[in-house]
């Protein structure tokens, strides 16, 4: 069980020394709280503590910072600025020149890879709301997700309706999916519903590689076009980010994400130097865009460029 070790106007510290911190269910209403109080939640970790994928995706909004103890000194664990206790927050270290050394430090298991793809899609009032994850998971795994949840561990195992039913109902919900497959599989799903009850989604899956055991980055335009040919997507975006193949995540630097891809609903060409392919069924096509290997930076400029190109068409 958890509890606040300090709570100011500006600011809630939780202290967390275990060797793997989750994104538990105390940890979501906390972060709840805080939201709705205008307060950061600040979480306070040993060098040596990792943070699953659901925490590191909410350490990387504005509610929750990670913040790192190492020796004496403090840093955030995410970028390896250097922080000191303010009075009522954690602050940066003004005179601060350099990341902080705990974030320089090596690793301490191999780095892999991280595949992101982030879809967008759009569901009616009533229906199914499981079935582009569950097509994503398979297809990238070989196997429907293991369970679901809203908090970690996820208390329940996989089911369409079961996954609908969570989502449905609330002006915004976001729930978690764990993989059943030989590679490590997370999906973090993001649901709004509108006036009319429409929902929107965008949903993140997140599956890692070993460094001996590479991403299929070359199959990509047929696994894109499989996902469309039983699901509708308005949009698909393909980063690879440096990481932990169990997908969790360090106070150090481990490497930069970059794009891979980003496909868009219907056929769509796309500006000089960047060519589109379609791929999916012709009912429902998708433009497949390559933005290069996931290793270099200048995929960035060719994503912005395209993002240019496609906003002013």
């Amino acid at each position: 069980m958890s509890t606040v070790d300090a709570l100011t106007d500006q600011a809630m510290v939780v202290l967390q020394d275990r060797p793997l911190v989750p994104l538990s269910a105390w940890l979501n209403k906390a972060l709840g709280d805080c939201a709705a109080s205008g307060r950061t939640l600040q979480l306070v970790t040993p060098l040596e503590s990792r943070l699953s994928l659901p925490l590191r995706t909410a350490a990387s909004g504005n509610d929750l910072q990670w913040v790192v103890r190492h020796g004496d000194g403090y840093y955030e664990g995410l970028t390896g600025r250097p922080l000191k206790w303010g009075g009522a927050t954690f602050v940066p270290v003004p005179e601060a020149r350099d990341y902080a050394p705990g974030y320089t430090t090596r690793p301490t298991a191999p780095i892999g890879a991280q595949l992101t793809l982030v879809y967008r899609t759009r569901h009616g009032a009533e229906g199914d709301l499981g079935g582009p994850v569950e097509r994503l998971m398979h297809l990238l795994t070989g196997k429907p997700p293991g369970a679901l949840g809203p908090a970690e561990p996820l208390e329940h195992p996989w089911r369409r309706d079961r996954f609908t039913e969570f989502a449905r109902g609330r002006s915004t919900a976001r729930l978690l999916v764990v993989g059943d497959g030989p590679r490590p599989a997370q999906a973090i799903c993001d649901f709004t519903t509108g006036p009319g009850g429409g929902v929107s989604e965008v949903s993140t899956v997140t599956v890692g590689y070993m460094p001996e055991d590479p991403p299929p980055l070359r199959h990509l335009p047929t696994l894109v076009g499989a996902l469309a040919a039983d699901q509708t997507i308005a949009s698909l975006f393909v980063q690879l980010t440096p990481g932990r193949a169990d997908l969790t995540t360090e106070p150090r630097w481990t490497g930069a994400p970059a794009p891979v891809a980003l496909a868009v609903a219907g056929t769509v060409s796309g500006p000089p130097g960047i060519p589109g392919q379609q791929v999916g069924p012709p009912r429902a096509p998708l433009t497949f865009f390559p933005l290069g290997d996931g290793r270099s930076q200048d995929g960035w400029q060719r994503h912005s460029h395209l993002m240019q190109h496609l906003t002013s068409a």
